[in-house]
């Protein structure tokens, strides 16, 4: 039997994360660890300056007060006896495509996962509240399935993101795209009349290119991204060191004594 760990960062108590159980539990033993409340933006975050406490709410059914990450790295390393052979994070309320993906903790929970080698989705619906998952099981248990079966590249998880609605046109494979939000910090006044700022909306501006997981989105597509671990640019390496000539900066060459 194949054993799957489901988590997020909307929290235990998100009809998103039940929905994802729901869609799941045909394809082998589904186990739970998900935050006790809502995490959304927390990003890769690990809690480091406390101790963290797991609840046993029913059978394979956990919740830490912990983030997305935290969730992870405890089911790994304390409830599963081995490794389980796929994560899924999610279902995310909202997409998480463009740079969102930075700040996401249902992508960063699906990053921890490929971080132990574990084959690992993230899985987002769009749209706006209230929202309907019916649309999502099949097409979320289908990839599911398929990286069962045939794994995923090295160090790189698939990020997937399913248009709301009972219409979608089909699926594309993409890249990440932008989308980068202007007047996404509000400035609100208090009774009393003192500024204070709110981070959050605003109006997203979106990429234009064909292949991104933005206009895949826009245009009614599930988009399946692959995410990779490496954030090098490696086209940059010779950059900083042939135009920018950054390993013959005199401070630092003179303490190399074959330079």
């Amino acid at each position: 039997m194949k054993h799957i760990l489901i988590t997020n960062d909307d929290g235990i108590h998100s009809p998103g994360i039940m929905a994802l159980k729901e869609a799941l539990m045909p394809l082998g033993k589904v186990i739970v660890v998900a935050p006790d409340r809502d995490n959304s933006a927390i990003s890769h975050a690990l809690t480091m300056h406390r101790p963290l406490k797991l609840h046993a709410l029913q059978k394979d059914m956990y919740c830490l007060d912990g983030t997305p990450t935290d969730c992870v790295a405890i089911a790994l390393n304390k409830i599963f006896k081995k490794l389980p052979d796929l994560l899924v994070s999610g279902i995310n309320n909202g997409a998480n495509i463009g740079d969102d993906i930075s700040y996401s903790g249902t992508v960063s929970a699906a990053i921890e996962g490929t971080m132990y080698a574990v084959p690992s989705l993230a899985v987002s619906i769009t749209g706006e509240p209230p929202f309907s998952y019916e649309n999502t099981y099949e097409i979320i248990r289908e990839l599911a399935a398929k990286t069962l079966e045939n794994g995923l590249p090295a160090n790189t998880l698939m990020n997937v993101n399913i248009p709301a609605g009972a219409h979608i046109n089909g699926l594309r494979v993409t890249r990440q795209g932008r989308r980068i939000w202007k007047q996404s910090v509000q400035e609100v006044a208090d009774p009393r009349g003192r500024i204070h700022y709110w981070i959050g909306g605003g109006v997203p501006l979106l990429d234009a290119g064909r292949d991104t997981d933005v206009h895949a989105i826009s245009n009614g597509y599930v988009s399946v991204s692959p995410i990779h671990l490496d954030l090098t640019n490696h086209e940059g390496i010779s950059y900083f060191r042939d135009d920018l000539d950054l390993e013959a900066i005199p401070s630092i060459a003179k303490f190399n004594p074959s330079s």
